[in-house]
């Protein structure tokens, strides 16, 4: 009796391995994020409620704004992943190539801007690192890196919504590509719908703040 109540165990712990299994490798990223939070010392926090809804721009005209219009709703899916609000959209002969949006904290990865992502994303998709014949669109101005990864992408033309006086490197602290001896200049534009964007990314921190004052 004794050995067969074994095998009956061993038999069913056998049969549910794969269930046991299967969750537990379903969380394994998520353990692994906690881990480098606790590690850290900071103890991850989930996103305040965003109170902005995505728009549906007009599919007949495509300008600048339809374009930024997907980089908001990009920064929008940032926000409830708890990432700070920032979209962006590489556009290539009217059509859509790259979207993307800040994944710093998902990534644990100081690179992981919208921008720097979309890049690699357009590259994919061209299947070349040259991006002469495209348009980033982006809901905040690039910072450092991100300016350096337009410009060593060779990007056609940038349209950024929000300025940024204090890293913005294409226009707003400095810009890059006045650089005397660069090697690109990119053709830059800001302001396109300008007041939705600095609205999400202003409303985001002052959340956060709220909610680290709590």
């Amino acid at each position: 009796y004794v050995v067969f109540s074994s095998v009956a165990c061993i038999l069913f712990l056998l049969s549910n391995l794969s269930n046991i299994a299967g969750p537990a490798q379903s969380h394994a990223e998520a353990c692994q994020r906690e881990k480098r939070h606790l590690l850290s010392g900071v103890m991850p926090k989930s996103a305040p409620p965003c109170p902005f809804e995505k728009v549906y721009p007009n599919q007949l005209i495509r300008d600048d704004e339809f374009y930024m219009k997907l980089a908001y709703n990009a920064a929008i899916d940032a926000w409830k992943k708890n990432e700070v609000p920032i979209g962006a959209v590489i556009e290539c002969d009217g059509q859509i190539i790259a979207t993307a949006h800040n994944e710093v904290e998902t990534m644990q990865d100081p690179t992981g801007h919208a921008e720097v992502l979309a890049i690699t994303q357009a590259a994919n998709a061209l299947g070349d690192w040259r991006l002469n014949s495209c348009t980033l669109y982006v809901t905040k101005e690039p910072c450092p890196m991100c300016s350096g990864a337009v410009i060593m992408s060779r990007m056609g033309r940038v349209v950024y919504a929000v300025s940024d006086p204090k890293m913005g490197c294409l226009g707003g602290a400095t810009n890059l590509c006045e650089l005397p001896r660069i090697n690109h200049r990119c053709l830059l534009e800001s302001g396109v719908y300008e007041k939705a964007c600095m609205e999400l990314i202003r409303t985001f921190f002052e959340l956060k703040r709220a909610d680290s004052d709590s």
